[in-house]
């Protein structure tokens, strides 16, 4: 077997559903990679903090180790999960990047109903007071029994009921094809967190079953169920990331047979979601689209409301305000990304971006070369920094940017807080957190201390 031939044998087995052996094989390639049998580029000034893991959904069933590694591959700068309501993945994740000296960081994607915008729609389209929401760089489990454990029970199990009652209602619609939930679909999760994009999957995949071998009659069933001609459908069914589009949009978003409308059964309010994430240390952080639903088109105002109830950061999606073909289209995103970037700037807050991967044709990492992207690309790693430099202090000293010791520290002053954290995280590394922050009483001591023992 040559190197190519083993090296992708051990790397189909870091996305096995069995842990052991995703560590087995993450540990083969870092003896590797000491050995020198692999190379490693330089890192490049690149970060995607926004990895969805096959514990909620990756189009290519990644797991976390997976990420690590293939952010270690390439040379990002550092690296980042997020997950759908749960975080499954986190502590591997955070113990694949010690693995790989690779800068990391956890966080957990859900939504939430905001009462204060009611009557807007934000991040979330055709859903007024829906927004999506993020519990950054997360560092470790809340106690089942804690109020954050339960909280975090709550999510999961919100999300599964939402989930069972899109089922049935696309099952009632499509009549043909008809899925179980816990047979068909649970089963392509490692840890049951079923997500839309499983049940398009699996919706795809029964499809093909029952009429395998006869194609013309898979076509003019998702011709009839999608409302299409034979011809759109006959192309749509091989464009695999353009086809599960066309199945969430007509089937289970908003218009189609499976939507299910916000409510307390299917959404948290974001008051309670806050306060779990500040249980956990973590950090609550705000989302943003693109600014063009009337919730976003006041960033300012906003981000003020958000910052009032404890919000500390912003996720980005550069890709999509920018890489846009219609020129109108992408002048107005392009403007409003800037305004966006100047609102989070403005009050301090680190800005956490990434591609997601969680469909089918999302690029690896943002083209930060892009002409559009080029005056983000310092806060973009600076961001990257500050999310690395909380996680080290919170792993491995309890003194996160959250943490009662950072309150005691820097009180009211925000930008000291942000800059001694980027700091940490521009110049600190796994080995040196370990060996210096593990043998140390960091809660004892004062930041300037923190700073010199670890040689910043």
């Amino acid at each position: 077997m040559n190197d190519n031939n083993r090296l992708q044998n051990i790397e189909a087995n870091l996305d096995s559903f069995d842990s052991a052996i995703r560590k087995d094989a993450l540990d083969e390639i870092a003896g590797l990679i000491t050995s020198g049998a692999i190379s490693i580029p330089a890192t490049k000034p690149e970060v995607n903090l926004h990895f969805h893991t096959f514990f909620s959904f990756n189009a290519n069933a990644w797991s976390p180790s997976r990420v690590a590694w293939e952010s270690k591959k390439y040379g990002l700068a550092a690296s980042g999960i997020v997950d759908f309501d749960v975080l499954d993945g986190m502590e591997e994740f955070l113990s694949s990047g010690l693995t790989m000296e690779l800068p990391v960081c956890a966080s957990m994607e859900t939504r939430v109903f905001v009462s204060d915008y009611a009557d807007k729609v934000m991040t979330s389209p055709n859903e007024p007071g829906i927004t999506y929401f993020m519990a950054g760089g997360c560092y470790k489990l809340p106690c089942p029994d804690s109020k954050a454990g339960k909280q975090l029970a709550q999510m999961r199990d919100m999300a599964r009921q939402r989930n069972l009652l899109v089922l049935g209602k696309v099952n009632g619609f499509l009549d043909k094809v008809q899925l179980d939930y816990d047979t068909d679909v649970v089963p392509l999760t490692p840890s049951g967190n079923v997500t839309e994009r499983h049940m398009l999957a699996a919706y795809d995949a029964k499809s093909r079953d029952i009429f395998f071998g006869d194609h013309k009659s898979l076509v003019s069933f998702w011709a009839d169920a999608l409302g299409l001609d034979s011809d759109t459908a006959e192309k749509l069914v091989d464009d695999e990331p353009k086809f599960h589009d066309m199945i969430r949009n007509k089937l289970m978003k908003f218009g189609g047979v499976g939507y299910i409308a916000p409510s307390k059964e299917t959404f948290p309010d974001i008051e309670p979601v806050i306060e779990m994430i500040r249980d956990m240390n973590a950090l609550p952080t705000a989302t943003w689209l693109d600014g063009t639903n009337p919730g976003e088109q006041d960033m300012p105002k906003l981000l003020e409301m958000l910052d009032s109830k404890g919000i500390v950061a912003m996720n980005i999606i550069p890709d999509r305000n920018w890489n846009i073909k219609n020129p109108d289209e992408k002048a107005v995103k392009v403007k409003n990304l800037e305004l966006a970037i100047k609102a989070a700037k403005d009050r301090c807050f680190p800005i956490c971006v990434g591609t997601e991967m969680n469909k089918a044709g999302l690029p690896f990492v943002d083209d930060f070369n892009s002409p559009e992207l080029q005056p983000y690309v310092a806060d973009f790693i600076s961001g990257a920094h500050f999310f690395w430099g909380h996680t080290l202090m919170a792993r491995f000293a309890d003194a996160g940017s959250a943490s009662p010791w950072a309150e005691s520290a820097f009180g009211d002053d925000r930008a000291a807080k942000v800059d001694f954290y980027t700091r940490i995280g521009r110049e600190v590394n796994h080995s040196q957190a370990s060996a210096i922050l593990g043998s140390v009483d960091v809660l004892s001591m004062r930041t300037e201390q923190v700073v010199s023992i670890l040689g910043c």
